[in-house]
């Protein structure tokens, strides 16, 4: 009888061992983070509840970026690291502005969702699969769901600025962006050119504009 008993503990124990790591904020009402401390996968350690006030719990950043760079486009975040109450909490938000002509290119979230609401302008935003391309030019109202670590990318197709807020299934959904990883990299030229099928001149010229290392580098032989 007594072997009888120890098999269910057993494998009650083994079940609790299989359950996720989850975060402070699903364990506690809410975590407002301390970004003192580490990041850890769970999110920050939390700030003493004692010295949490309302104004914790609201963000006034949302602001318009300044869209005069090389995509002619602005990024303005409301994640963990900008609005710590969403630690934990399994979301975050960003506003999006695009001035005439310009474009967010071709990039990841690795660990999050992408919901874009249109606000301002027209957006043709996109993502694809290995099978297919999904695209639609986005006017104010419509909403564009972008899946977890799927390559997409948003363009101004109109006349004038164009304005999206974005929400994010993380509190810190991270990216990566495919123009910077390819020229923005200290992999000499003729690498990034071999396996872009890129001309030589035309990868030079992008990795200079990315701030890209060995410009003028050769593969040893």
């Amino acid at each position: 009888m007594k072997s009888m008993t120890i098999i269910p503990v057993l494998f009650l124990f083994s079940l609790l061992s299989s359950i996720p790591h989850y975060s402070y904020a699903s364990v506690n009402d809410f975590c407002v983070a301390d970004l003192k401390g580490p990041d850890s996968p769970s999110g920050y350690n939390c700030k003493p509840v004692s010295a949490v006030t309302a104004d914790d719990f609201v963000y006034s950043g949302l602001v318009a970026g300044d869209t005069n760079n090389t995509f002619k486009a602005a990024l303005t975040s409301a994640f963990v690291t900008d609005f710590p109450a969403v630690n934990g909490l399994g979301v975050s938000a960003a506003r999006l502005d695009i001035a005439k002509g310009g474009s967010i290119p071709m990039h990841t979230h690795p660990g999050a969702t992408e919901l874009l609401i249109m606000v301002e302008g027209e957006i043709t935003a996109g993502f694809m699969t290995p099978f297919a391309l999904y695209s639609k030019t986005l006017k104010p109202g419509d909403v564009f769901v972008f899946p977890q670590g799927q390559l997409h990318y948003q363009v101004n197709s109109g006349k004038k600025k164009a304005t999206a807020f974005l929400a994010f299934s993380s509190a810190n959904p991270g990216a990566q962006l495919l123009d910077l990883l390819l020229f923005g990299n200290a992999l000499s030229s003729d690498i990034v050119a071999q396996t872009t099928f890129l001309d030589i001149d035309q990868v030079k010229k992008l990795k200079a504009r990315f701030g890209g290392k060995n410009l003028n580098k050769h593969m040893s032989m």
